[in-house]
C-alpha cells in the first residue's frame, strides 16, 4: 500500500484522486496549498504526490526539488490545468515522473497510479543508492536531485552529458561516477576540448605514429586508446570541431579507430562522459554542434545547478573547504566566523563552486596566524559586491503613483494594482532581455514560473 498526497486546490480534483488511490488500496490525503503539503510530507513520509502548478501559496514547479528531498522521497505526478509542451518539459527536468491535464480521465488516472506505484516499489527493491563522494559537499534539493541521477548514471555504461555554468563542479561529478561504477578499477582519461587547436585536438583524441607530421617524434596514443577498459572525459565538448565531431561519433558507433599516419584499425572499449556549459540543442539548430552526436551524448542529462541557486548548501561548503585548506597549508585550529558565512550567502557568486574556493583560500592567507577567518579576510571585489547586494536589498521601493492622480487609483482592487505591477514588469524585463533564460536569471524566478506569467498577461516571447 502507498500513501498518495493530492496538492490541489481544485475540491474536485483532490475527491477524484483520493477515491481513486482508495479504491486501488492505497492511503490519500488532500490539501490544497503547499505549506500544508510540505508539512504532510515531513510528517507522513509520502510515496506520491499529485501536485498542481497554480496554487494559492506558490507555484508547485518552484517546489518540486524540496518535495523530492523530504522523507521519502516521494514520485511527483504534475496535474494542471496549463497543459503546454515547455511546462511539460521543465516539469521533468526538476524531477517529476508524468505530468497529466486536466480534466483527468479515470482509466488514465489509475493507469499512472499503477504505474508509479510499481516503479516505486521497484525502485526500492534495487535501492541502487544515493551517490555519495566526500568531495560533493551539500544538501541542498537541486544538489541531491543531482546526485540520485548520478548514482543510476554509474550504475550503467549509458553516456553522460553534464551540463552547467563554469565552476558548478562538473568535473567532480565525472570523478564521482566513474568512483563509483563498475569501471572504477580502471583509468579516468580526461581532455579539455577547448584547450587545444583542432589538428592538436586529433592528435590528443586518436594518437599518432612517428613521422605522421612535423614533430612527430614518437609514436603516441591518444585519450580514445588511453581510455580502454576505463571512463573517457570530454571536457567543454562544446568545443570540438565539426570535423572532429564526425570522427569522433564514429569512434563512438564502431569503438574503433585509425590514429594519425596509421594503417590499421584500433579498437577501444571506454564509457563516455562529456561535459559543457554551452546550450549544445540551440548550438545545432545553428549547425554549430552535429545533431547526431548530440543525440549520443545525452544518454543520461544531468544539469548541475549554479551556486546561487542551492546558497544553503554555502555554510557546508565553507566548512568543507576550510578543513581542505588547514589540511593543504599545515594549519589546524581554524574557523570560519559567522559574518564571512553571511557575506557569503550574500553573494552570487558567478564563478559557482570554484570561485567560492578560491575566495576562501584568498581569505584563509589573508588572516595569517589568526584562528577565525572574517568577511573582512574575504578579497575586496567580493566584499564590494556583498556591500552593493546589501544595500539594493535595503533600499526603499519607489513610491506608488497614479498617472492621473489619486482617484484614478481610488476604486482599483488590489488584485488589479498587482497584475498592471506585474504586467509592467515584465515588459520592461522583456524589453532588456534577449531571451526567456536570460529573463528568468535576471529576474530570479525560474522559466516555468516565468513562462506561466508571460502566458497570464499575453505576451508572446520564444527561448
Amino acid at each position: 500500500m502507498a500513501l498518495v498526497l493530492v496538492l490541489d486546490d481544485d475540491p474536485l480534483v483532490q475527491r477524484l484522486i483520493t477515491t481513486t488511490a482508495s479504491e486501488l488500496g492505497h492511503a490519500a490525503l488532500a490539501t490544497s496549498t503547499l505549506a500544508e503539503g510540505l508539512a504532510l510530507c515531513r510528517s507522513n513520509s509520502c510515496d506520491v504526490v499529485f501536485l498542481d502548478l497554480l496554487l494559492p501559496d506558490g507555484n508547485g514547479l518552484d517546489h518540486i526539488p524540496q518535495i523530492k528531498s523530504l522523507p521519502g522521497a516521494p514520485e511527483i505526478v504534475i496535474v494542471t490545468g496549463h497543459g503546454d509542451p515547455e511546462g511539460a518539459d521543465l516539469a521533468l527536468r526538476h524531477g517529476a515522473w508524468d505530468f497529466l491535464t486536466k480534466p483527468l480521465s479515470l482509466e488514465n488516472l489509475q493507469l499512472i497510479l499503477n504505474r508509479v506505484v510499481a516503479f516505486r516499489q521497484q525502485r526500492r527493491s534495487s535501492s541502487s543508492g544515493m551517490l555519495k563522494l566526500r568531495s560533493i559537499v551539500g544538501a541542498s534539493p537541486e544538489l541531491l536531485n543531482c546526485l540520485n541521477m548520478a548514482a543510476q548514471a554509474a550504475a550503467s555504461d549509458i553516456p553522460v552529458l553534464l551540463r552547467g555554468e563554469t565552476g558548478t563542479g562538473k568535473e567532480v561529478f565525472a570523478q564521482a561516477i566513474h568512483e563509483a561504477s563498475a569501471r572504477a578499477a580502471t583509468p579516468l582519461v580526461t581532455m579539455d576540448c577547448a584547450a587545444a587547436t583542432e589538428s592538436l585536438l586529433e592528435s590528443q583524441l586518436f594518437g599518432h605514429t612517428k613521422g605522421s607530421f612535423t614533430g612527430a617524434d614518437r609514436d603516441r596514443d591518444g585519450v580514445v586508446r588511453l581510455a580502454h577498459g576505463g571512463t573517457l572525459f570530454l571536457d567543454e565538448v562544446g568545443e570540438l570541431p565539426l570535423a572532429l565531431q564526425r570522427s569522433f561519433l564514429r569512434v563512438l558507433e564502431t569503438r574503433s579507430f585509425r590514429p594519425i599516419g596509421g594503417r590499421n584499425e584500433v579498437s577501444s572499449d571506454f564509457r563516455l562522459i562529456a561535459a559543457t556549459n554551452r546550450n549544445l540543442l540551440e548550438m545545432a539548430s545553428l549547425d554549430l554542434f552535429r545533431t547526431d552526436l548530440l543525440y549520443r551524448l545525452n544518454g543520461i542529462t544531468i544539469t548541475l545547478p549554479p551556486l546561487r541557486e542551492r546558497k544553503e548548501d554555502i555554510p557546508l561548503l565553507c566548512q568543507y573547504f576550510m578543513e581542505t585548506l588547514c589540511g593543504r597549508y599545515d594549519a589546524c585550529g581554524k574557523s570560519v566566523s559567522d559574518d564571512l558565512i553571511e557575506a557569503a550567502m550574500r553573494h552570487d557568486w558567478p564563478g559557482n563552486v570554484r570561485e567560492l574556493y578560491n575566495a576562501m583560500e584568498r581569505a584563509f592567507i589573508a588572516s595569517r596566524g589568526e584562528p577565525k577567518i572574517f568577511a573582512g579576510h574575504l578579497p575586496l571585489n567580493i566584499r564590494m559586491a556583498v556591500v552593493r547586494s546589501r544595500l539594493h536589498k535595503d533600499a526603499p521601493p519607489p513610491p506608488v503613483t497614479c498617472p492621473d492622480g489619486p482617484a484614478s487609483c481610488r476604486y482599483q482592487s488590489y488584485r488589479e494594482f498587482k497584475d498592471a505591477m506585474e504586467k509592467s514588469y515584465l515588459k520592461g524585463l522583456l524589453d532588456t532581455t534577449a531571451s526567456v533564460a536570460e529573463a528568468a536569471r535576471t529576474s530570479g524566478l525560474s522559466r516555468g514560473h516565468l513562462y506561466q506569467m508571460l502566458k497570464k498577461h499575453g505576451f508572446d516571447r520564444d527561448g
